[in-house]
């Protein structure tokens, strides 16, 4: 199966929900509404596929199904893993009957796509504004004057700029910029804003909208600026901030409204190694006096941890996938690879398991510089998950296993002696290390098979254990391991099988059913 029962929803099933309402590294989410499904995309950065679509029909229980990017450009930048960078922070809309997203890379400028049907084809990648440090590319088509705009927040590690939203006009198709651009906010001029980014435009009661988050992603708040004109002046408010709540730096993400006239407001919240988790917020239009209308989100401006659901018709309890039996020796497309994928990394198969290649790497010491290591987001805050691993190789220093993988990594399994034969290996790196150490001694696993288990518990400590078959179950093995996020992406569940620099087939690593719990 590829659904995941085990992990608990968001959905109470008494008509509320607990925030977050994903617990897992959904970075900078945006959603739409198209009829009476909502649909939600969020930042990749340099994982294939790129882009997930996430869909919902009450903006509390979401599925995966699938995601918009086959492969990144120029495709030679992402042959290696480059974690953090990529795809960051994309739009999605809906406009002329078609879905539209826009992202910026900060490493070669703004991008779109757009496909009829939300599951695809999706168009090539167009480049509409080629340069370093454009990010968070949002569009808007107005509906009632025909004309398009683009808004664009800046990188400053690229660019020397920050804290700066320029705008542009757009051509309708959505393929070029009709001018040179011109600053929109300059948050410089604002008193105590900084990093002034992410933003998303709208249309709303004659006004130009820009939702945008500032303050960094650790501790900011999340802004509205509103302006007649969409060159401005804007006028500014905080309508999101932590104030007397747990939850820190709540911005960043997108308003919709229902099709039963609700608004809501979907945000992330960085939590460290867990990424950037997704929260579901009320919101209501308010006036004072004659100042005209303003976004009110959550409880008066604080995030809520539990609410009344928005009004739908009642929904089944769901996360998105985790769990994966391989069917037919095919992955779910909860997975993604660390860069772009190469023909016979996976061998196919007439049976269920994954099957992976032992890729021949000089890099095999450092799996964060591998880019054939199969990855998922960690599922939950707390939870265990366990798979079976076969290894079918008896060249000397093959390897196999279960990863916990972040700027520091810790990983499980087996690995061929100088003899051939199995046995069982933990091994970490910490962040400044540049190659991975035992956590525990080698030990005899005489099948080749072993049962893997690593349990995560608050603040993302992991236990690893294993079975070798020795009618001793699981044990545990080294120290408990505090995963670490990469600078921007949380820590991530890898798979993996590689083998020393050589040539020739080294052999394969057969995985059996991926079990996740809380």
């Amino acid at each position: 199966m590829n659904g995941s029962t085990t992990l608990r929803s968001a959905d109470l099933g008494d008509g509320t929900y607990r925030n977050p309402v994903l617990d897992a590294d959904w970075s900078d989410p945006d959603v739409v509404r198209h009829g009476d499904d909502y649909y939600m995309t969020a930042s990749s950065f340099g994982r294939v596929p790129g882009l997930p679509l996430l869909h919902s029909r009450d903006l509390v229980n979401w599925t995966l199904v699938g995601h918009a990017l086959e492969s990144l450009e120029p495709a030679a930048d992402f042959a290696v893993p480059r974690h953090d960078c990529g795809v960051w922070a994309p739009s999605l809309r809906h406009h002329d009957g078609r879905f539209w997203i826009f992202w910026g890379d900060p490493d070669h400028g703004i991008q779109q796509i757009n496909a009829e049907d939300i599951r695809g084809p999706w168009s090539a990648p167009h480049l509409i504004k080629a340069g370093k440090g454009l990010i968070d590319a949002c569009p808007l088509w107005d509906e009632e004057t025909g004309e398009a705009y683009l808004v664009h927040a800046w990188a400053k590690s690229r660019s020397g700029i920050k804290n700066r939203l320029t705008g542009h006009r757009m051509s309708p198709d959505g393929r070029e910029l009709l001018d040179e651009g011109e600053t929109l906010i300059d948050a410089d001029r604002i008193p105590g804003w900084f990093t002034l980014e992410g933003p998303k435009l709208y249309r709303h009661d004659g006004y130009f909208w820009i939702f945008a988050p500032a303050g960094g992603v650790e501790t900011g708040w999340q802004g509205a600026f509103r302006s007649r004109d969409f060159a401005g002046p804007y006028e500014e408010r905080v309508v999101l901030a932590q104030g007397g709540t747990t939850v820190n730096g709540p911005h960043q993400g997108g308003w919709v409204r229902t099709a039963q006239g609700e608004d809501w407001f979907l945000h992330f919240q960085a939590k460290g190694a867990y990424g950037r988790v997704v929260h579901l917020q009320p919101m209501r239009w308010s006036t004072d006096g004659d100042a005209g209308p303003w976004p009110v989100i959550g409880d008066e401006g604080e995030p809520v941890s539990v609410h009344a659901k928005p009004l739908a018709p009642e929904q089944p309890r769901e996360v998105p996938a985790f769990d994966d039996d391989f069917p037919g020796g095919r992955f779910g497309r909860q997975w993604q690879w660390t860069a772009a994928p190469r023909p016979g990394w996976t061998v196919e198969h007439a049976g269920d398991g994954l099957r992976l290649s032992c890729v021949r790497t000089a890099y095999a010491h450092d799996l964060r510089a591998l880019p054939n290591v199969l990855v998922q987001r960690l599922p939950a805050e707390t939870f265990t998950v366990e798979t079976g691993l076969v290894l079918r190789s008896d060249e000397p220093g093959a390897k196999a296993g279960l990863a916990v993988l972040g700027d520091a990594f810790s990983w499980i399994g087996l690995e061929a002696g100088d003899d051939g034969a199995p046995r069982l290996v933990h091994r970490y790196a910490e962040t400044v290390a540049e190659h991975e150490r035992d956590a525990e001694h080698p030990r005899p696993a005489p099948q080749g098979r072993v049962r893997l288990r690593i349990e995560v518990t608050a603040g993302a400590r992991c236990r690893f254990y294993a079975d070798t078959g020795d009618g001793a179950g699981l044990r545990p093995s080294g120290q408990v391991f505090a995963a670490t996020p990469w600078r921007w992406v949380g820590a991530l569940l890898g798979l993996f099988a590689t083998a020393p620099a050589g040539t020739g087939p080294a052999g394969t690593a057969d995985f059996t059913a991926f079990r996740t719990a809380d």
